[in-house]
């Protein structure tokens, strides 16, 4: 069995970052939109380089029908890497201009993944930079939806610019629902920010959490807690805060901590699903042992998940 067939899931995907190359093209084209500039090879960039990238992309997203095409096409091209399941997040504040509100842009997503080739859920996320009113707002409509098609609460952007303790109401909101809470954490901030985000807003996994890689006290909790930390190699060389051969990854699988690989913005880092675990390492077994871990962590229901899993040898 090769990385290509292997049986996987993505649990890290957001909604813009998965659009095809050639579809923002041709949407950009249809207005007159400017392309984002390609990373340059070799060059580290800050994150507003990053975010500009990312907001000149999204804004070639106009209506409804934009956004469920985005999730067909998304689930299309992992489900050619193997995967069975996925976890698309949105951000509904970014596409409620065009969507026609917040639940607007939920539902166009969750008409996407209605038409998809394979099994998906949503995950509805809040910014760290949101203001904590709005993020209980937005935790509010996810849980609306819960065993709609949205599975999970997250926090993403740029983890520096809010605080675990104010998210706190939001994620409690979520939980109740049943809804897992999968907060961005540890990119560019400490350890101690991985542990929070465990301990405060009982996160069951964390988005990249490259600061717990490097502290054996968190990764005791996480592996403790079966907490995986969704790891995304090659968005990470770009911005300058690890480079792929830098990623632990055997070093966390041995100290416990579940992995899963993912594939965060494939539209900016130009990588699929497949070539992450191919550049995390080329042994069928450990490659197996990935998609076992992602599996194991995702939100799919149990019938789906045992015959993944079964598919999984090595």
């Amino acid at each position: 069995m090769t990385a290509a067939t292997l049986p996987k899931t993505n649990l890290h995907l957001h909604l813009t970052g998965a659009m095809r190359p050639a579809t923002l093209a041709e949407l950009a084209a249809r207005d007159g939109l400017r392309l984002p500039p390609a990373f340059a090879a070799g060059t580290v960039h800050e994150w507003p380089a990053f975010q500009e990238r990312y907001d000149l992309a999204r804004a070639a997203i106009r209506g409804p029908a934009d956004i469920a095409r985005v999730v067909v096409e998304a689930a299309t091209d992992d489900a050619a890497c193997g995967a069975g399941w996925i976890e698309l997040q949105i951000d509904p504040t970014s596409y409620a201009p065009v969507a026609g509100g917040l639940a607007g842009a939920v539902e166009a997503a969750l008409a996407g993944a209605a038409r998809a080739p394979i099994p998906m859920g949503l995950v509805v996320a809040a910014s760290w930079a949101a203001d904590p009113a709005h993020a209980l707002r937005l935790a509010t409509l996810a849980a609306a939806y819960a065993g709609k098609g949205v599975v999970g609460f997250g926090l993403s952007n740029d983890e520096r610019l809010g605080t675990v303790e104010s998210m706190v109401p939001a994620c409690r909101v979520a939980a109740d629902a049943g809804l897992r809470i999968v907060p961005h954490a540890g990119f560019y901030t400490p350890p101690a920010h991985v542990a929070d985000c465990v301990r405060l807003l009982g996160a069951h996994r964390i988005g990249h959490g490259l600061a717990a890689m490097r502290d054996p006290a968190t990764q005791e909790l996480l592996a403790a807690r079966g907490v995986a930390l969704e790891v995304c190699p090659t968005s990470y060389p770009p911005l300058g805060v690890a480079t792929i051969g830098d990623l632990p990854i055997a070093a966390l699988r041995a100290a416990g901590v579940p992995v899963a690989l993912g594939t965060d913005d494939p539209l900016l880092f130009g990588a699929d699903l497949t070539t992450q675990y191919e550049l995390v390492t080329t042994d069928p077994a450990a490659q197996a042992d990935l998609a076992r871990c992602a599996i194991d962590a995702s939100a799919a229901p149990a019938p789906l998940k045992a015959t993944l899993l079964a598919g999984v040898t090595g």
